[in-house]
This record gives structure tokens, C-alpha cells and sequence, in this order.
């Protein structure tokens, strides 16, 4: 099975294919979308894209993508922690603090940015297209006095060296990635990162239906089904439209979930199913 990922190569995406397919041949994706598109087109069997960060919060495009332009199933989701290195070519590694520019995503500086305030206070903070990318720019000019924020695979594939570990400002920072097929056969269990299943489904309210929320999760928690998050979005469909994403902890049974969406639909509202799936920690 050929998967492919959000690119460029060393990228924390490819760090969670590497972890849930570390035998399947892997083809990086310039954007989201592109990848997205490679499924659908049968270019590639499945695609690995980042859904949500602890930090950062939700990737919007990934959802707006799958919903509004290509409706493929999420048959699998994997969380993978987000460590950030310190990272030189070894021409530098003895003379680190002589760093004069550091190169990473804007999001990776951001959540390094106590240890760039007073370790390398002053030093020059350049964003990149990613991680990765930074840290192939690094090997390309060993003579400059730059380093890269990036993860392991990175320096391993570039030929860095890691001359400060998890410089990041907080511990817990993780990123959920979703895989996506035009099979919906969902992944495998059999896996030593395996830690349970869950179900995504789409809900649109019926408009002007006071307590229609309300009225959605309670059939949900008469059921004593536990619901791991509800995030709104635009429906583009008019101001004030939306759609609720809701990620049920539970796989797809022939009662209580089934139950729960034909009582939803009574309410007039529109359910769509996105998955039921495993996920998988790192």
C-alpha cells in the first residue's frame, strides 16, 4: 500500500507514517489538499494529514477539505508528540552559541520561544515552510552561522547534529493526524500503538430551532455515549451557518450510535459519517 503524507521529506507527518506504516513506501505532498486529491484519484491508497495540535489547535483546511471538496472516509488516526531540536551542521556544533539566525516553521518558533529568548537572545528568527525545510537549508550552507528547530528525522536525514534536546516550551504538545482512503475499511487494531476506536460524524442544525444543540448532545448523553470534542465550523453556505464536528469515543455499533443519529435526523438536522476508525498513540 503506497501512502502518502504532507511533505517535504522529515516532517513531523512523515514521523507518524514512518510510526503506523514503517514498511509501506511513502510519497510526500507538497499541501493537504494535494494529498486529498492523490486519494481520490487513486495515486496513492491512503494519505496521513494533520488534523488538530495541542498548541495550535485545529487544521482547519484538513476538515474544510474532507467536508466541502472530497468527502473520503478517515479510517485511521495517530497522535504523535512534537518534539522540537536545537540543530547545526557539525561544522558548528562546537560553537553553537555563535548562532546567528535560526530557521524553522513559524509555529516551531513560536513553541521554543523561552529558550530562544535566553539562550540566543538576538539571535535572528527566519520562518520556512516547515521544519524540514529549514533543516535542509542548514545542511546546504555548513559554512553559515544558522541552525534549524526540527525533529530527529530531520537531523537524521540532513546530517545535523542535535546539540540541544526538546527545547520546546511546553511538554505536552501532540498532533493528531487522521488517515484517510477511498476503502473504508478501517485500519487494523493490531498494533502495539493501538488505544481504542472512536467515531467522527457532521452535523448540520436546522436553522431557527431554538435548543437544537441542546437537543443533539442530549441524545448522546442519554446514552451514556462520551463525546472527545465539538468544534463548530462555517458551513460557507451564509453568515451565521454551521456544521458541528463531533468525535464520539466509541466505534460504530449496530444500536447506540445508529440510534443516536436517526434520532438527530428526527430533529431536521443533517448527519454525515466521516469514520469509525482506530487510533493509535506514539
Amino acid at each position: 500500500m503506497r501512502i502518502g503524507y504532507l511533505g517535504p521529506k522529515a516532517t513531523f507527518t512523515e514521523a507518524a507514517v514512518a510510526a503506523l506504516f514503517p514498511s509501506e513506501p511513502r510519497q510526500p505532498y507538497a499541501t493537504i489538499p494535494d494529498c486529498i486529491d492523490a486519494v481520490a484519484a487513486g495515486e496513492i491508497e491512503a494519505a496521513v494529514v494533520p488534523l488538530e495540535n495541542a498548541l495550535e489547535g485545529s487544521v482547519n483546511l484538513t476538515l474544510d477539505y474532507l467536508i466541502h471538496e472530497q468527502p473520503l472516509p478517515i479510517i485511521g488516526e495517530i497522535v504523535v508528540p512534537i518534539e522540537q531540536h536545537f540543530m547545526v551542521h557539525p561544522y558548528y556544533a562546537p560553537h553553537w552559541r555563535e548562532i546567528k539566525e535560526v530557521y524553522s516553521h513559524s509555529h516551531a518558533i513560536a513553541q521554543c520561544r523561552k529558550f530562544l529568548h535566553t539562550v540566543l537572545k538576538g539571535a535572528k528568527q527566519v520562518p520556512t515552510t516547515s521544519t524540514s525545510a529549514a533543516a535542509k537549508f542548514v545542511s546546504e550552507h555548513p559554512h553559515l552561522p544558522v541552525a534549524a528547530i526540527a525533529n530527529r528525522l530531520a537531523a537524521s536525514e540532513y546530517g545535523l547534529t542535535i546539540v540541544q534536546e526538546n527545547i520546546h516550551d511546553y511538554d505536552y504538545n501532540h498532533t493528531r493526524f487522521i488517515v484517510v482512503s477511498r476503502s473504508r475499511q478501517p485500519l487494523s487494531p493490531d498494533s502495539p500503538l493501538y488505544a481504542g476506536d472512536k467515531t467522527t460524524i457532521v452535523v448540520m442544525l436546522p436553522q431557527d430551532q431554538p435548543g437544537a444543540l441542546h437537543q443533539v448532545l442530549s441524545a448522546f448523553a442519554w446514552r451514556r455515549l462520551n463525546l472527545t470534542k465539538i468544534e463548530s465550523r462555517p458551513a460557507k453556505t451564509g453568515l451565521g451557518n454551521y456544521f458541528f464536528i463531533i468525535d464520539i469515543d466509541a466505534p460504530m455499533d449496530d444500536v447506540l450510535i445508529p440510534g443516536a443519529i436517526a434520532e438527530i435526523e428526527a430533529l431536521g438536522c443533517t448527519v454525515q459519517l466521516l469514520g469509525s476508525y482506530p487510533y493509535y498513540f506514539v
